[in-house]
Formats: C-alpha cells, sequence, structure tokens
C-alpha cells in the first residue's frame, strides 16, 4: 500500500480512537468512580505506550538496549513539548490537586534519576530494579488515591453500562495502538523515499510517531473539557516509559549509555517539565505553548547539529 495512503490511515485510526477512548474513559471513571485523570495516567498512558514497550524488548532481546532507550527518551521529549502545547494552544489546562502532588513530581524525578544512574556510562541490571521500585511506588500511590476517591463517591452507574463502557474503552486503545505503528511505518517509508537517513528516521519520526497515540487522547480530552484525562495520559505515558520501559530494557540486558546524547535530551526532557508545571492555581497557561514548541525546536537543533 501507498506510505501516503497508510499515513492517512494511521490519522484516522488516530482519530477515532481518540474520540471512542476519551468517550470510554469519562465513563469508566464516572464508573468506577474515581477521577478520569487515573484512568489517564494508568489505562490509557500504558497502552499508548506499547509501541516503546514493543521497541524496548525488541532491542534488548536483540542486545541493543540504546535503541529502547534512545527511543524512550525522545518520546519523552515529544510528550512533554509538542504534545501538551498542542492541547495548550486551544486553552489553558487545569491540573487536579492529586495530579500535581503525584504525577508532576514523578515525571520531573525521572530525567534526574536516569541522569544520576547514568553517570557511570551505563544502566545497570541493578539500576534497571531500582527503576521498577520507583514506578512500583508511584503505581502504589496512585491506587491509594483510587481507593480514596471511590470511598468518597457513591455509586451510581449499572453493571450492563459498565461492559458497554469497557467495550468502547478497549476499541479506542486498539486503534491508538494500530495509529501509532501505521504512522510510524509510513513515515519511515516517506523519509526514505526523500532520503533522510536512519539517525533522523529513529531519533525524531520514530519517536513522534511513537507518541501519535497520546498526542491525539490529549487534543481530544482537551476539545471535550477533559484537561485531567489528557495530562494523566501524558504523564503516565512520561513515568511509564522512563521507569518502567527503561527497567525492563536494563533488565533483560544492561544499557550503554552515551553520556553526551544522553544528558542533552534529558536536559531538555526535564526543561520540558518545568516549563509545563502548573502555577499556584494549578493552571498551565496558554502562553506555556510557545516555550514547550520552542524548546523542542531547540532540542531538534543540538541533535541535528543544525
Amino acid at each position: 500500500m501507498n506510505d501516503y495512503a497508510v499515513l492517512a490511515a494511521g490519522f484516522v485510526c488516530a482519530a477515532i480512537g481518540a474520540e471512542l477512548f476519551v468517550r470510554g474513559a469519562v465513563g469508566l471513571a464516572f464508573l468506577l468512580r474515581i477521577g478520569p485523570g487515573i484512568v489517564g495516567a494508568t489505562v490509557a498512558a500504558f497502552a499508548t505506550s506499547s509501541p516503546e514497550l514493543s521497541v524496548a524488548v525488541s532491542a534488548a532481546l536483540a542486545g541493543v538496549p540504546q535503541i529502547a532507550f534512545g527511543d524512550v527518551l525522545g518520546a519523552n521529549i515529544v510528550n512533554a513539548s509538542l504534545v501538551l502545547s498542542s492541547a495548550l494552544l486551544i486553552s489553558a489546562m487545569r491540573c487536579p490537586r492529586a495530579s500535581i502532588r503525584r504525577d508532576f513530581p514523578a515525571a520531573l524525578l525521572t530525567p534526574v534519576l536516569t541522569g544520576i544512574l547514568a553517570v557511570d556510562g551505563e544502566i545497570s541490571r541493578g539500576d534497571g530494579v531500582l527503576l521498577l521500585v520507583v514506578f512500583l511506588v508511584w503505581m502504589f500511590l496512585t491506587v491509594q488515591e483510587a481507593r480514596k476517591q471511590r470511598s468518597e463517591t457513591k455509586p451510581s452507574t449499572s453493571q450492563q453500562h459498565g461492559v458497554r463502557l469497557i467495550v468502547i474503552l478497549t476499541a479506542g486503545l486498539l486503534l491508538l495502538i494500530a495509529a501509532g505503528d501505521l504512522i510510524v511505518f509510513s513515515a519511515k517509508g516517506i523519509a526514505r523515499a526523500f532520503g533522510v537517513g536512519e539517525f533522523v528516521i529513529g531519533a525524531v519520526l520514530v519517536a513522534v510517531g511513537t507518541t501519535v497515540p497520546e498526542l491525539a487522547t490529549t487534543f481530544v480530552s482537551k476539545l471535550r473539557g477533559y484537561d485531567d484525562v489528557g495530562l494523566g495520559t501524558v504523564l503516565g505515558s512520561i513515568i511509564f516509559n522512563a521507569c518502567f520501559i527503561v527497567a525492563v530494557a536494563a533488565i533483560i540486558h544492561p544499557i550503554v549509555v552515551d553520556r553526551n546524547e544522553a544528558y542533552v535530551a534529558l536536559m531538555f526532557g526535564l526543561a520540558a517539565m518545568l516549563c509545563a508545571y502548573p502555577n499556584r492555581n494549578g493552571v498551565i497557561g496558554r502562553g506555556r505553548a510557545a516555550w514547550l514548541s520552542l524548546l523542542y525546536v531547540c532540542y531538534l537543533m543540538v541533535l541535528l547539529r543544525v
């Protein structure tokens, strides 16, 4: 099939999948008596990060986990800059207090911790276990928050309605995952046709392509007025990528780190998270979109030595 047709199919899947997922996530959150942001930070974030997880496992088993490490760092920068800025172009985002207390600190910690672990030029198996522990602690806090919300809310939705919501949610997630795969596949073919090198394809196109599910979910969530779903998806994906996916890759095969390249990516990732941090009122202002976009452009210029 023509690469452009595959690319178009990918964007169609992303649009439909995001719409179905947001509708299902909000409904399921109401059914489970928890905040939609928690569904975004767990179910959506983990499912939309499945392309990165697949790349990580395959690369680690092949003895080249550096590919997975680079993909994760690139994807996190795209999440923290381009994905959030696309939503902020519509309007400012209001963040739930629980997300500010739990998700933002964890997302800020991940590049700092990764940088410390990479000082010796390697993410060892022991380092991978430590990252996994950090991820499990964050998951524990998320589950505790969900239990607290359930205890404070009365049930009000039927089981039959819940089954329909799960079907909608699952269909949306499958379409989002398919969108990521289709866009990455077609982008590679189009880039090669224009003579773009493999490094650029991997560092830029694959990283952007694998974050299309998060981009679509965040954008549609913003349009529907569910800021917490989009924000939860972005922050959850960053945490899942940096802690769980890197941990899995390192446990399978220790990751030899090029500190110059890694620290550049980690520095820009941390800068993007600091730029996106909400103000005292829990709001990420619309003006942050320009700064986040500029950060990503600067990252590309440094990465490609433009």
